[in-house]
């Protein structure tokens, strides 16, 4: 099987083209897939460590465990950005599998906090423990699911909007009004969870 050599300077479609190597069965695309992206996995793992104590858990430990949990799975996107959002999906199940274990350790675990930013939009910060959120956003996805899969993009994938307009096949427009709508939802039901 040949490598395929993607255009240098066009990491869009660069990607793309691995990508569909390793669909195709190229074992080796993966690793440069994973060569090329590292630094991008690492700052996704890092805005989802941001804000929350996860001392005995690392960037590197997300990034490995999510990819091996892509690694177990038949490789199924169309294009970088899906990718990206099939990572963001791992990287959640690697974080609230870690805060179940925590809550679960018999030497008296605890809840992970975790705090959800997004300066580019100029929003305030909203604070919640990752389970709180998991079963949120599970709601969520139960009575809006595209609100859901946008706010899951934007705080666990990283994606930028108009990534997500690409991946959902939505407009930036309306990316931006569900992304409001699954916000004011999430915090509403925060303030319900805290009076609780």
């Amino acid at each position: 099987m040949t490598n395929p050599q993607p255009a240098p300077g066009d990491t869009m479609e660069a990607m793309t083209v691995l990508l569909q190597a390793w669909q195709q069965g190229d074992a080796a695309a993966f690793g440069r897939i994973v060569g090329a992206m590292q630094s991008e996995f690492m700052r996704m793992a890092r805005s989802r460590l941001h804000g929350h104590d996860a001392s005995s858990l690392s960037r590197g430990d997300i990034v490995n465990e999510a990819l091996l949990k892509l690694m177990q799975s038949a490789p199924d996107w169309q294009n970088r950005s899906h990718f990206f959002a099939t990572m963001s999906l791992a990287m959640r199940s690697v974080l609230r599998d870690h805060a179940r274990a925590r809550l679960a350790d018999k030497r008296g675990g605890e809840r992970v906090r975790l705090t959800l930013t997004s300066a580019a939009l100029g929003e305030d910060s909203m604070a919640a423990d990752l389970l709180t959120l998991d079963a949120l956003l599970t709601r969520l996805a139960g009575d809006d699911p595209r609100a859901a899969q946008v706010l899951e993009l934007t705080y666990f994938g990283g994606l930028e909007r108009a990534d997500i307009a690409t991946v959902l096949d939505l407009s930036v427009r309306t990316v931006d009004r569900e992304l409001r709508f699954a916000r004011a939802w999430l915090a509403e039901q925060l303030d319900r969870e805290l009076e609780a």
